[in-house]
């Protein structure tokens, strides 16, 4: 009986293997779709931050005698820097900036105001900007106080110089070109009260108890670079 017993269970292991033998050979798994590419987000430009920089341009404007009756037309360059904070608040943007330029304008007369020059040595302003950002190009419009040395007297001296104080205003647009730097173009009218003058009155239109007026428009291009908020 074991005989017949251990013979079947040869049989049935043999008639196993022989099956699986002819069974075909288990489907290897789909391949993997490959990965959908998600490109980075672009991150969005912020307006806000404490930034400093260099400005430079070209400046032109008239100069008013109110003994002599002249105007005489000045210009000259500009260069300087730059310092400033920013708040964005949506796509509006506020702030305050401060710049200080040394300034070669200078003009002169020998018709009406009988040989005089007015002249600029230096140019600084503080003015509030307010603007609206598309995000990395800034459309604003700024107006503040300016300060600068206004120079009147005879042609080529003596002259009356002093420290005038005024205002300006005027608009520009800016525009991130890297993470942290911006660069911007912008026009300012610059109106500066009256000089009063000292000289000794040997030129008309130069002397004592006269009032010398400087107005200027300034193009201005510069870089600045913004501190992370």
């Amino acid at each position: 009986m074991k005989r017949f017993v251990f013979a079947g269970a040869l049989a049935l292991a043999a008639g196993g293997q022989a099956l699986a033998a002819d069974l075909p050979p288990p489907m290897a798994p789909p391949p993997r779709a490959p990965a959908t590419y998600v490109p980075a987000p672009v991150p969005i430009f912020s307006w806000s931050g404490i930034y400093i920089g260099v400005n430079g341009g070209y400046a032109f404007g008239t100069s008013d005698d109110s003994v002599g009756g002249g105007t005489l037309k000045a210009n000259g360059f500009l260069l300087g820097g730059t310092v400033g904070g920013n708040y964005q608040f949506g796509n509006f943007v506020v702030g305050i900036e401060g710049d200080g330029d040394w300034s070669n304008l200078d003009g002169t007369s020998t018709t009406t105001c009988v040989g005089c020059e007015t002249k600029s040595t230096w140019l600084a302003t503080v003015r509030g900007r307010a603007g609206y950002a598309w995000d990395r190009v800034l459309f604003y419009g700024t107006a503040g106080g300016a300060f600068g040395n206004v120079q009147s007297g005879p042609i080529s001296g003596p002259f009356n110089s002093a420290t005038q104080a005024g205002w300006t205003a005027g608009a520009g647009v800016e525009a991130a070109f890297a993470p942290n730097w911006t660069a911007k173009v912008e026009y300012l009218y610059v109106d500066f009260s009256g000089l009063s003058c000292s000289g000794d009155g040997v030129i008309t239109g130069c002397g004592t108890g006269n009032s010398v007026t400087l107005t200027e428009n300034l193009v201005r291009a510069g870089v600045n670079y913004k501190f992370s908020w």
